[in-house]
């Protein structure tokens, strides 16, 4: 089979990139399976597995399909005009509720696929032996948020507020810097946060092996969430709010979920009782790039047959009603 993956972005990504970390590995694992795999990204892409065309941004990407796929998969924006081939849209993110999504729409946890009455849904899987052996025996010296600390859904405050709460734990902020300008200036002087920057690859696996446990008090409907998937493989719990996709990944015996500030101090003060082993062994077995491929490719195969992979076009059931989801 011949798959085109169309994403506006550049792979291979470095450091951050959810999308593009998700698709590079979906294509890897499609081409160890025999088949051919091509993408269409934005210039300065590169791939040693696949075929690569970049986007010409002045053109409609629909009128910019390289001619012979058998199915063409989309991430987050669909085409703009009808086209021939079979397809399907991965929605990444959130969106608002004016938003009609395209029938063949596939959404990345069954919650997010809920919330826009569908149950299409395929979970992200990464390929872990790029990730190398976590040293599941290290000392486990800090906590660690993991994401984009800049944005406020995201609730780095929260997080912050947790560790200062705990006698002597320490937060290292992957993701983020002291002095933030980008959400009006900002700057956080706390002498036990540390702020690492936007790290990645083995820089980032380096900080993950001695970290005991994931801050993730998110404030909105997480769709996904790699930092939770790539925290767990390297052993370490998961303690965030109830939010999105976390109470179905972030099972009682991986993590513990609260949206008090003060019961997160008090998972954080227990967080020996998980096991980092066990945390370790469920992101491995449970959310690798094997499971996905082979998720899309029954997808693949929906779409091939002429059928919707929704019987209607999915959309946001309900807007939340405040910008940002409780937290205490």
């Amino acid at each position: 089979m011949h798959i085109l993956i169309v994403h506006d972005g550049i792979i291979p990504v470095s450091r951050y990139g959810g999308t593009e970390r998700v698709i590079w590995y979906l294509g890897k694992e499609l081409a160890r399976r025999g088949h051919r795999v091509s993408y269409l990204v934005r210039k300065g892409s590169a791939c040693d597995f696949g075929t690569v065309t970049f986007i010409n941004p002045a053109r409609p990407l629909s009128m910019q399909l390289p001619a012979g796929a058998d199915v063409v998969h989309f991430q987050n924006v669909p085409p703009e005009t009808p086209i021939r081939s079979p397809y399907i849209i991965t929605m990444h993110g959130n969106a608002n509720s004016e938003t009609v999504f395209d029938p063949n729409t596939v959404f990345v946890s069954r919650n997010h696929a809920a919330r826009h009455g569908s149950r299409s849904y395929v979970y992200n899987g990464l390929d872990w032996d790029d990730y190398g052996s976590p040293d599941l025996n290290a000392p486990r010296r800090y906590a660690h948020f993991l994401g984009d600390a800049a944005w406020q859904v995201k609730n780095l405050r929260g997080a912050i507020h947790v560790v200062a709460s705990v006698p002597d734990e320490h937060l290292f902020v992957l993701g983020g810097y002291r002095v933030n300008f980008r959400m009006g200036f900002r700057v956080t002087l706390h002498p036990r946060i540390r702020f690492c920057g936007m790290v990645g690859g083995e820089q980032k696996a380096a900080l993950l092996r001695y970290s005991k446990a994931l801050l993730f008090p998110v404030r909105w409907h997480e769709p996904f969430g790699l930092a939770l998937t790539e925290s767990l493989y390297f052993g370490c719990p998961v303690l965030g709010t109830p939010y999105g996709s976390l109470p179905e990944i972030v099972l009682p015996e991986v993590g513990y979920l609260s949206a008090k500030s003060s019961e997160l101090a008090q998972a954080l003060k227990d967080v020996r009782q998980y096991s980092s082993r066990r945390c370790h062994e469920y992101a491995r077995d449970c959310f690798n790039a094997r499971i996905m491929a082979t998720a899309y490719l029954e997808k693949y195969h929906t779409a091939m047959d002429g059928q919707p992979l929704n019987e209607t076009p999915p959309k946001l059931l309900e807007q939340p009603a405040e910008k940002f989801l409780n937290w205490e």
